[in-house]
């Protein structure tokens, strides 16, 4: 089930975008295989799925890739694969025997995804570095925080999810779309200092027009703006406000009781400020949950400010199913929907090299060879 029924990816195993990228192409019927290192293999399988949600869809095989016959495993299965996502560093998987060139020699239509924070070149491309980093270097993380504060880390959604696994994926599939009309594959160089930078083009485009300044906490989106921001209500919790059309507006400043013939205009930015504590202390006389009867259902574009608890037992997300539970585990849904090729509900996480027999019988591994593979240590 799911539009990508029938893509055969090979996921060689990370951590973060890589497996994110794997587990959305999983989440949409795609055959993910992750190839796991022998040695994280444990002896017995427990009982439990894995804990990894981003593991979830997918089938693990455990290969020894420092053994030629383990390296040898892969390129194999590669030959009727669609896709390779790798996360390493430039040039270790060349030094693996699994390069890119060795690759697409064994099947010259795979799709070869490559997954770094700073890309396959440049004078950053071989050090170590995290989403922060990634998303500093963009430009993206010196607009995010408050005026006057330092830049705020929006955890890593930005670099490693966002400019990363997502944009990976995207990468993959545009590629598949292209081997599938000229029998060409190629290799896709995922950076999410790339994808962090191809993420703030809007923003780009209104600071060429004026109209977004370099300074934090000062715009319209980023907090500077009364009318764009959360508040905090009397019982401690939070509610958000994205009033930006004039009608929105005008339906916010009624529900707060306030006349817009006594405020400055709208978008008048030296009175933001004062703006904001005015309804800072509006907000503050109510509970969130007495903020919610007022404002839920109408245009003024408001929701409540939810935790990670809170939020799959909202009715909204519970009515359209936005979270789902997969062996008693809350965690996010499939997305997005389709009408025809809708996606099945995810299988959970397996263990390091939980499903390697079956994996390799389903690419064509006789029982002996397995059984062999096996006992030389290639697999485990």
């Amino acid at each position: 089930m799911g539009p990508l029924a029938g893509i055969r990816v090979i996921e060689l195993a990370g951590i973060g975008p890589g497996p994110f990228c794997a587990m959305m192409l999983a989440d949409m019927g795609a055959e993910v295989i992750r190839v796991e290192r022998s040695s994280r293999v444990p002896a017995e399988f427990p009982d439990t799925p894995s804990s990894d949600m981003t593991n979830r869809g997918r089938q693990s095989i455990g290969v020894d890739l420092k053994n030629p016959e383990g390296v040898e495993t892969v390129l194999r299965m590669l030959e009727s694969a669609d896709i390779l996502i790798e996360g390493f560093r430039p040039g270790v998987t060349e030094r693996m025997g699994l390069g890119p060139d060795v690759c697409l020699d064994r099947n010259p239509a795979l799709v070869y995804g490559r997954m770094t924070g700073w890309g396959q070149d440049g004078p950053y491309a071989h050090a170590a570095g995290h989403d922060i980093n990634y998303i500093a270097l963009s430009g993206v993380l010196s607009m995010i925080g408050r005026a006057g504060e330092a830049p705020t880390p929006p955890l890593n959604l930005v670099g490693d999810f966002g400019g990363g696994g997502m944009y990976l994926a995207f990468g993959v599939l545009a590629g598949v779309i292209s081997a599938r009309s000229t029998g060409v594959g190629q290799v896709v160089d995922a950076a999410m200092v790339d994808g962090a930078a191809s993420l703030a083009t809007m923003f780009a485009t209104l600071r060429s027009v004026g109209m977004h300044r370099d300074e934090r906490g000062v715009n319209m989106l980023d907090g500077g703006a009364h009318f764009y921001d959360v508040y905090q209500c009397s019982d401690g919790e939070y509610v958000s406000i994205g009033s930006i059309e004039a009608q929105f507006y005008q339906e916010l400043l009624d529900t707060l009781g306030l006349d817009p013939a006594d405020l400055p205009n709208q978008m008048d930015r030296s009175q933001w400020p004062a703006l904001k504590e005015k309804f800072a202390d509006i907000f503050r006389s109510k509970t969130r949950d007495e903020w919610c009867a007022l404002m839920e259902h109408t245009d003024i574009c408001f929701a409540p400010v939810l935790n990670p608890s809170e939020a799959p037992s909202h009715p909204h997300n519970a009515e359209r199913g936005t979270f789902i539970e997969i062996n008693g585990v809350s965690q996010p849904a499939p997305a997005p929907r389709f009408s025809a090729t809708p996606a099945a509900t995810p299988s959970a996480p397996p263990h390091p090299g939980q499903n390697t027999d079956d994996a390799l019988a389903a690419f064509g591994f006789a029982a002996d060879e397995i059984v062999a593979l096996r006992a030389s240590g290639s697999v485990a």
